[in-house]
């Protein structure tokens, strides 16, 4: 008995002092984790706002964008959060009554007022950006496009945002902003891969954008934009063709197909079966086609479809002009051109119709596509509105017309060929946000994309956490390891003294 009372005398981790350092050790290394661990946490997020109209020649949308607030987050991108369509045509069909313009926007500004926190109107940027359509109009008409643009602007100055202006946006803003919003959303800027290049359709103008080796913007500097993005050089090839957008390329078939003043026509690019009265002062009534109205022409004609893909074709093929080029390239109309490179997004007008179509599948050969869309535009059109009920019926018809044209503009204007035809891909949106020149807008009038790289943490909180934990636990066997001179020296034989 008194041999184990004498061990536990010299037992140091009974000896107070022993204890009070273990404990404060402990405590310290307990502290020194907690502290790394609450000073470094991701505090919760916020976020601000931006809204952009897209006033496109056929209609109107409103897109609301969220990012996150801090300025120093290099993780944070912006996103769509809403859009709304506006309902009407473009507002450049509002040239005769200037204040509907503005009218027509209300209903999609009072749901971005319910989609943007309140606290956030006052901060939140409003942008209006005019396209082709609205371009069409000054170029007629100057004084009607001005008397639109105020109309508009007091509208959207009611609004509780903080509205930046409204205005036309050049073809290739146009086609330069798409290819940012594309490349943006996709992560090829921040990242340095190999960028995708942009095809946009809308009613009144198509834009082509692409980086391409063989171009340095020496040959053609009018389709040349230059960027520095996230610490890279960009040399983007950019055009736009206004006049090409869908709808106003079946202005330009018609035209060609009504240059002797008939009364009635037989047009391949639409359904057989299909009849419509066309009025040609409506039909000549626009730039695109107002100088070629045919003398002496009947006030109206007979549309009558013919339902013929490959007429269709040659009847499209009169709208592009191929005998001069002073280039070493070029796409049509005496437009240089390099030579097409890298993958393809073709959005707007492109994906919704080839999606109707049902041809939005490019691993599909372009001969089967064609095959498909023949036998489409052979389709009896009372078969086509049983089909379709709902639809209406003015898209409807032009759907023929319009598939076969794109198909066309890709392979005859712009040169994919069988091969290169498999690189485009038909897009909608990218990881939720519609594709489209409106959040790359956004983007350059925000300076949202830096020039040189952003600077990044040398650790995710994560790793930083778990290193200190890791430095902690070896602090703490360290300490543990220093009390060894007062570890108890036990043996197997007892001590008695």
């Amino acid at each position: 008995m008194s041999a184990q009372r004498e061990m536990k005398e010299k037992n140091p981790w009974h000896m107070p002092v022993t204890i009070i350092i273990t404990v404060i050790g402990v405590i310290a290394i307990v502290a020194l984790v907690t502290v790394a661990v609450l000073q470094n946490r991701p505090l919760p997020q916020k976020y601000k706002y931006g809204i952009v109209l897209d006033a496109g020649s056929s209609h109107t949308a409103l897109y609301i964008y969220e990012w996150p607030a801090e300025k120093d987050n290099n993780t944070g991108r912006a996103e769509q959060k809403h859009s709304c369509k506006v309902k009407g045509p473009g507002i450049s069909s509002y040239a005769s009554a200037p204040l509907k313009a503005g009218e027509s926007l209300r209903a999609c500004m009072q749901e971005a007022e319910q989609w943007v926190p309140e606290r956030r109107h006052r901060e939140t940027p409003l942008y209006l950006g005019a396209t082709a359509g609205m371009r069409l109009l000054n170029m007629e008409n100057s004084s009607a496009s001005d008397k639109v643009f105020r109309a508009v602007e007091g509208a959207l100055q009611k609004a509780p945002f903080s509205f930046q202006g409204a205005r036309i946006l050049s073809g290739q803003e146009e086609g330069a902003f798409g290819w940012v919003t594309v490349n943006y959303l996709d992560d090829r800027l921040k990242q340095g891969l190999e960028t995708t290049g942009a095809l946009d359709l809308g009613g009144a103008s198509t834009q082509i954008s692409f980086i391409s080796d063989q171009f340095d913007g020496s040959e053609s500097q009018s389709n040349s934009v230059t960027f520095r993005l996230y610490g890279n050089d960009y040399n983007l090839y950019t055009h736009s063709f206004l006049c090409y957008g869908k709808d106003q390329a079946l202005r330009l078939t018609l035209a060609h197909q009504t240059q002797s003043g008939p009364t009635s026509i037989l047009d391949p690019c639409f359904n057989p079966g299909y009849t419509s009265t066309k009025n040609y002062s409506a039909l000549y009534d626009s730039p695109c086609v107002s100088n070629r109205k045919p003398q002496g022409a009947p006030q109206s004609f007979i549309q009558e479809g013919k339902g013929n893909f490959l007429q269709c074709q040659e009847v499209v093929k009169n709208v592009f002009n191929f005998t001069h080029c002073k280039y070493s390239k070029c796409s049509f109309n005496g437009v240089f051109q390099p030579l097409l490179q890298g993958p393809f997004g073709a959005f707007s007008a492109y994906y919704f119709v080839m999606n109707f179509l049902n041809l939005t599948d490019t691993t599909i050969p372009l001969e089967t596509v064609k095959q498909k869309l023949a036998s489409y535009c052979a389709t009896p059109w009372s078969q086509i509105m049983q089909q379709h009920l709902g639809i209406n019926v003015k898209y409807l018809a032009e759907y023929c017309f319009s598939g076969t044209y794109i198909l066309t503009l890709l392979t005859e204007g712009y040169n994919f060929t069988s091969e290169s035809y498999s690189d485009i891909k038909f897009i909608k949106k990218i990881k939720g946000s519609d594709a489209g020149w409106t959040l790359g807008y956004m983007l350059n009038l925000t300076n949202m994309i830096p020039a040189e790289a952003p600077d990044s943490p040398p650790l995710p909180h994560a790793g930083y956490v778990s290193i200190v934990t890791i430095m902690a636990i070896l602090l703490l066997i360290l300490f543990i390891i220093s009390l060894r001179p007062l570890w108890p020296r036990c043996s197997t034989q007892p001590q008695i003294v």
